[in-house]
């Protein structure tokens, strides 16, 4: 790599810097003729050639962004392009070919600005000070530590070359958003090795070790520019650049390369493409994903979750999956109201207690189990011991008893006694074992609780575990990646559904229709008029003191759920429930989502009967009964006799019709 000296005025005032950068080129310059080998004082392994991001597309071939590596890489003084070694000196240590590690110029500088502040602002660090402080000091701003990173300084120079101490700061200081070393920062801001930056690119990486946090290229656009105008003017100032050419850096700039869209749906592909290919390969890179991503639907998800949160109280969070449930495939996924990079991946991984969002699998399981939407359960009071002499005593919301009710109205109202009742016929082992048929991992030692949703699940688990309730009984693994491509050997992975038959399409239906219910008067009656423009069924979620706030729902062709909550769980208050907080976010998400998607009911299975009951006692209506609904059944399940309670003909038994006389 050749330096290009810039034009100088006939009269120089810094006669020493022309050699010296003369001298810096003509080392890279033979630096780069061979392959070198690894710096003996290198702290991490040298960067590959061949290693680059993993780019993902969505379904439709669109950008979505990319994957980085993640390790970090030395990179030798050779491979830094020797515009960027100028720019960051410039603005950093001008005097750093001529200084023994202090800059008795700089420091009284700083030191008369320090009095004049009354305090310690400005350092008057050399680059040999800065790499001192990066490796082995703390940042405090003391006198303590000054001295003693001065006496290191010195020490170092001793025992290094300047190259070697250039290189060493270039692949040890950060340069924000937690990369350390050139190598990691040309990669997650440019998506380039070191010796690939333009010299707009050196010029925003120059900038950098002022206040990494501040001014790294992803920082604000406003801020990042003012601060390259510094670098520049200070190259100006040192003739290494001319007016004329600092004018032409300034109009065409350079930017950096977003990392995209959908942080927690990338985070999530990432551990996919690990846990299939290793992790090795993935660092790597030179693989180009086809994701299951719909942006135009993760886009909606966003808005409406940061609409729908924002609204409520400040600091709560939130998250939203969407997906196919014919295929699993994942179209959309928000675990963050703000739409940035996390920790915590609230969409695939982060675990809360999902309420009574978990009660439709219970009453699947009961179905299973021979008992009917139409059976009759009282939710009067019940104590189970806990042990070490303690009694659990379940309680409805708000504590109120409604006394005899069919499942379908209980599920309908989040009956807690009944539900507890209910999984306790169905038993804890077996309802752990259909859970997990569903794909939701659950445990055994939260006894009856279960019924109250006191396991913590993912936001992902649960919402793929309503996938055979909207697809007559087939469970789809949730699936981010469609196919892979290994741009090396130039082959295709494919990634295709994984599909399993879980329930019955009788019991898979039925659960459904009485999930309806939920949205036409029960605990999310407030989205009737959804369901009445479009078929779709759900259950609300609360967990004990408003903590969580839940709503799964679903169409025959789309399965979404909202959690809302704090990371740090906190209750929010009275009224924080799923019917109030997170069914209103699915509604103003689903309702932009499913016009565009095809209309249809969920599939009535040809042997389901559809009988005229009487709810008051669950058996088959008479002319005289007050109240009749037609309610569905499994054959073998459905009631015999007629109801008892109203006309005074003696009930007469329901004589089977022949084509079901052969089925029992």
């Amino acid at each position: 790599m050749v330096l290009k000296v810039a034009h100088r005025e006939p009269t120089q005032r810094h006669p020493w810097r022309t050699p010296v950068f003369l001298l810096l080129g003509l080392v890279q310059g033979l630096a780069a003729s061979g392959p070198q080998a690894q710096s003996p004082y290198a702290t991490c392994p040298p960067l590959p050639a061949g290693i680059s991001s993993v780019t993902v597309l969505d379904s439709q071939g669109r950008y979505v962004g990319r994957i980085p590596p993640q390790n970090r890489y030395w990179v030798s003084l050779d491979r830094i392009p020797s515009f960027l070694q100028q720019a960051l000196l410039a603005v950093e240590d001008a005097r750093f070919y001529e200084h023994g590690g202090l800059d008795y110029r700089s420091i009284a500088r700083a030191a008369l600005k320090d009095v004049l502040k009354g305090k310690l602002v400005e350092g008057g660090s050399t680059i040999t000070q800065q790499l001192i402080k990066n490796k082995y000091l703390n940042s405090a701003r003391t006198l303590d530590r000054k001295l003693e990173e001065a006496k290191l300084a010195m020490e170092f120079e001793q025992q290094y070359t300047k190259p070697q101490i250039l290189e060493m700061y270039f692949n040890e200081i950060t340069f924000g958003n937690g990369t350390q070393g050139i190598a990691q920062a040309a990669r997650l801001y440019f998506d380039k090795r070191p010796e690939e930056l333009s010299e707009g690119e050196c010029l925003l990486l120059a900038g950098v070790p002022k206040n990494p946090s501040r001014y790294n290229p992803f920082g604000k656009p406003a801020e990042v520019a003012r601060r390259r105008d510094v670098v520049l003017k200070r190259m100006e100032d040192l003739q290494l650049i001319s007016p004329q050419r600092k004018r032409a850096l300034q109009a065409h700039g350079a930017g950096p390369r977003p990392l995209g869209q959908a942080p927690q749906y990338l985070a999530q592909i990432r551990a996919q493409l690990i846990g299939r290919l290793g992790a090795e390969a993935v660092e790597l890179g030179g693989l180009e994903v086809i994701a299951a991503l719909d942006l135009d639907v993760q886009h909606r998800a966003e808005q409406a979750l940061r609409e729908g949160v924002k609204r409520l109280s400040p600091g709560l969070q939130g998250a939203l999956l969407c997906l196919d449930p014919a295929t699993g495939d994942v179209l959309a996924a928000v675990g963050d109201v703000e739409g940035t990079q996390n920790a915590l991946n609230r969409a695939f991984t982060s675990r809360r207690q999902p309420g009574s969002a978990i009660k439709p699998l219970i009453y699947a399981a009961a179905l299973e189990k021979g008992l009917t939407a139409a059976s009759l359960w009282k939710d009067d009071p019940v104590a189970y011991d806990a042990g070490n002499g303690q009694t659990w005593k379940p309680q409805n919301y708000g504590r109120e008893q409604f006394g005899e009710l069919p499942l379908r109205q209980a599920l309908a109202h989040s009956n807690n006694i009944i539900t507890v009742k209910v999984l306790e016929a169905v038993g804890v082992p077996a309802f752990v074992a259909f859970a997990g048929r569903m794909g939701l991992p659950l445990h055994t030692q939260n006894g009856l609780s279960l019924a109250l949703g006191t396991d913590e699940v993912t936001l992902k688990d649960l919402v793929q575990a309503y996938t055979p309730l909207a697809t007559g009984g087939t469970m789809a693994e949730a699936r981010t990646i469609l196919r892979i491509y290994d741009r090396r050997r130039q082959t295709w992975i494919e990634n295709p559904p994984v599909l399993s038959q879980v329930l019955s399409p009788e019991v898979s239906f039925i659960t459904t229709e009485m999930l309806k219910d939920v949205l036409s008067y029960g605990t999310a009656k407030a989205l009737r008029p959804f369901s009445q423009a479009h078929p779709s069924a759900g259950k609300t979620g609360t967990t004990d003191n408003y903590v969580d706030a839940w709503f799964v729902g679903f169409t025959p062709n789309l399965v979404t759920g909202v959690w809302v909550g704090y990371d740090k769980p906190k209750s929010v208050g009275k009224g924080f429930t799923g019917g109030a907080v997170a069914a209103p976010i699915w509604e103003r998400f689903m309702g932009k989502v499913v016009a565009s998607r095809p209309a249809g009911d969920f599939p009535k299975p040809e042997t389901i009967l559809t009988l005229s009951i009487d709810p008051t006692t669950g058996l088959l209506a008479r002319d005289e009964c007050p109240q009749k609904h037609d309610e569905f059944f499994i054959s073998g399940t459905e009631p015999m006799e007629y109801c008892t309670e109203h006309g005074s003909a003696p009930p007469q038994p329901m004589e089977p019709s022949p084509q079901e006389t052969g089925r029992r």
